[in-house]
């Protein structure tokens, strides 16, 4: 049996948490927050006490550590550590606890640290059960969230608190960490063989979660068999694929793969072609891709493709990018399919940034000239004698709200830019805007 070879059996402790850093040292990724003189390695090197109990706010995605920073500062320091979870906790465990963690700071001068986990699960009224604890240093209090603090954390919490944010790992941190678990003791003590395209498998399908790589490394693990030439069982792409269920998508977001998908999604929303959007929209998800950047993808197309033929269209792509921001992943993918779904299905134009693409040839080419003086600042001393703003015709003093001026340098009168299409709401702004020039130019 592939499990026995391994040292694995039912029930026992998954690989992620076998794998857990016992010091900062240990930790991949978060080099921001892990510098000499930083919060969270004074928490960890404080063993007196000394400076002080500073409670800690970490915000980030699932699977960045923020349960690994908690246990190593509390084994670094020598105190006491305590995990609650959200979920599960109330009122009456948090009391507990902080009266737990008083009687070992009276009795021992052991001081308690209390990982909240989920803290954004947490109600108000239970939220202002942690106040006393942190503020009187009963406990030193390291919460972890998923959602932004500023919306889920109470104020006074975070007045009291540091708020330090969690970066997605990287490529080159999650293969630390997948080398290291295949290697260590603790892990899978050297009795497989990962061969590099299931590591990169890997470490795409984990998109910068480290649980997640190392469960679908243990679950790999677990369906590795031996071959003729190896010694031990080898870990293959294929039995990656088996092992998480899931298709290893030839999709690389540093190469050709990666801009020839984003191409074929922004030309297929541009195309109006719904299904192959949402198709391309999966093949990236499913990839890993970082979903910041398809959102911002996303808000290109539609300032790009659609315009003013729809100026819904890009108030709906910020609204699902913030979305993503503030939801993150998988549920992010929901308000990015609607955003797609709205964009390729909308009228298309590209006539407003087309337009501004030609004025800014006229400027490089040097049709500039001077600002007509009507039109000039007037308040500065001297700017009435050089007969600055002079003859200004005050839109709003006309019953049309519009009125016959020169706004264009002498240089570039009757220049169009901004040639409105058929499509959508252009084609009203068309009939609109040949009226408005029609008065503008006096024609």
């Amino acid at each position: 049996m592939v499990d026995a070879q391994l040292g694995l059996r039912a029930g026992a402790t998954p690989l992620a948490v076998r794998m857990r850093p016992r010091s900062l040292d240990e930790v991949a990724g978060q080099r921001h927050l892990l510098t000499p003189g930083s919060p969270l390695v004074s928490l960890a090197s404080d063993k007196t006490g000394e400076q002080g109990s500073v409670s800690v706010i970490l915000w980030g995605p699932p699977g960045t550590g923020k349960t690994t920073l908690a246990q190593a500062i509390a084994r670094s320091s020598g105190r006491k550590f305590v995990e609650l979870s959200a979920v599960n906790a109330g009122v009456k465990d948090v009391r507990e606890v902080m009266e737990a963690a008083m009687s070992a700071r009276d009795l021992y001068g052991v001081s308690t640290v209390l990982f909240l986990d989920e803290i954004h699960r947490f109600t108000k009224a239970q939220q202002d059960a942690l106040l006393p604890g942190v503020e009187n240093g009963w406990v030193i209090l390291i919460a972890a969230t998923t959602e932004n603090p500023s919306f889920s954390v109470i104020s006074p919490l975070l007045s009291r608190s540091l708020l330090l944010t969690l970066e997605t790992l990287s490529d080159e941190d999650l293969a630390v960490l997948v080398d290291r678990a295949v290697t260590d003791p603790r892990g899978l003590d050297d009795r497989i063989a990962l061969d590099e395209d299931a590591r990169a498998a890997i470490i795409r399908l984990a998109s910068g979660d480290a649980r997640r790589a190392l469960t679908a490394l243990e679950a790999a693990a677990l369906s590795a068999t031996s071959t003729d030439d190896a010694d031990k069982p080898v870990v293959t792409a294929e039995i990656v694929s088996l092992a998480v269920d899931r298709a290893l998508l030839r999709y690389d977001r540093n190469g050709d793969e990666h801009y020839d998908v984003i191409s074929a999604f922004i030309k297929s929303v541009r195309g109006s072609d719904v299904d192959a959007s949402l198709h391309y929209l999966a093949r990236m998800i499913e990839a890993g891709e970082d979903p910041r950047f398809i959102a911002r993808r996303v808000m290109i197309s539609a300032a790009e493709d659609i315009g003013i033929a729809d100026p819904q269209a890009l108030v709906i792509a910020v609204a699902a990018a913030d979305a993503v921001q503030y939801v993150g992943m998988p549920e992010g993918r929901i308000p990015l399919a609607e955003a797609v779904v709205y964009l390729a299905t909308a009228p298309k134009s590209n006539a407003a940034y087309m337009a501004l693409d030609a004025a800014i040839a006229d400027v490089r080419a040097g049709k500039i000239g001077r600002v007509p003086k009507h039109l000039r600042d007037a308040h500065y001393a001297g700017a009435k004698r050089l007969g600055h703003g002079k003859a200004y015709k005050y839109s709003h003093d006309s019953d049309l709200g519009v009125v016959q001026q020169q706004y264009l340098p002498d240089e570039l009168l009757g220049t169009s830019y901004y040639t409105p299409t058929e499509h959508g709401n252009e084609r009203e702004v068309r009939a609109r805007l040949e009226k408005l020039r029609r008065i503008i130019r006096g024609e």
